[in-house]
């Protein structure tokens, strides 16, 4: 958050051309530009979308007015949040001498497929830089939000399509 301080339109702070740009808003009767990079707007009775990982349900919010909420200026998750980088996740390729060798990561893509097929989720594409592994469990972070959110609907997954795991997506990060 950074205080009005008589900026103009545009001279807003420069963001990623994303749903998380700033915005002037008013908070406690004060102006502020407010960024919420990978955060969501989550203002009295605004609906909003928050995902788990793959293997996981989503949840459809709303926000709420209450203290904790407006503390946090009414923002709240956009998803359920990494525990490791995809790298860790699905391991690298080293040199070796003249070799290139891949190293594993930590998630294994039987383990992988195991979650999904417990919970009866069918997977199209997809590798293990994107298990549910390597994600938080939603309902934890959830409930580190409570008091800012109220959860209105769970949606369970069925199916996920995402890219093979030989396609080269070129805006993963």
């Amino acid at each position: 958050m950074i205080p009005r301080a008589g900026l103009s339109s545009h001279q807003q702070p420069h963001q990623r051309r994303t749903k998380s740009h700033g915005h002037e808003e008013e908070h406690g009767g004060e102006k502020l530009w407010v960024v919420r990079k990978g955060a969501t707007p989550a203002f009295p009775g605004q609906k909003g979308f928050v995902g788990g990982s793959m293997g996981d349900d989503a949840v459809i919010i709303e926000g709420v007015d209450a203290p904790l909420a407006r503390e946090a200026l009414f923002s709240t998750v956009h998803g359920a949040g990494r525990i490791m980088s995809r790298t860790a996740a699905k391991g690298r390729f080293e040199k070796m001498g003249k070799k290139r060798i891949r190293r594993a990561g930590l998630v294994r893509h039987d383990e992988m497929m195991k979650w999904i097929a417990e919970r009866g989720i069918e997977l199209r594409g997809g590798d293990v830089d994107e298990a549910p592994q390597a994600y938080r469990r939603l309902p934890d972070v959830l409930a580190a939000h409570a008091g800012t959110i109220r959860v209105l609907h769970t949606l369970h997954p069925l199916g996920v399509a995402m890219a093979g795991r030989n396609i080269v997506d070129p805006y993963k990060d």
